[in-house]
């Protein structure tokens, strides 16, 4: 008898600041946009969508439909987001 696949929801592990800080590390060191952007997808998620549509100004299902695996977020967005999130974009310079 095949086994019973439960689905998987990473949301639900992000309990604490550093499950969420090691999660968006991660993200941010594949450097995958797409990955990126729907990392941050699910932080949100974590922290609680309706809430984070509040402070960001943004409607609920466009951050949902933003921040999918499949979604493609505005610069703009991405900013708004992180921002809410406690989370500041810095940029580096690294030797080549």
């Amino acid at each position: 008898m095949p086994e019973k696949l439960i689905p998987y929801d990473p949301a639900e592990a992000l309990t604490s600041n550093d499950a969420v800080d090691e999660f968006m590390r991660d993200a941010f060191e594949s450097g995958d946009a797409g990955y990126i952007a729907h990392a941050l997808g699910i932080v949100a998620r974590a922290k609680g969508m309706t809430g984070i549509a509040k402070e960001t100004g943004m409607a609920r299902e466009a951050l949902y439909r933003s921040f999918a695996s499949d979604g493609n977020p505005t610069l703009k967005s991405v900013l708004a987001l992180m921002q809410s999130l406690g989370f500041e974009l810095t940029v580096k310079r690294h030797n080549i």
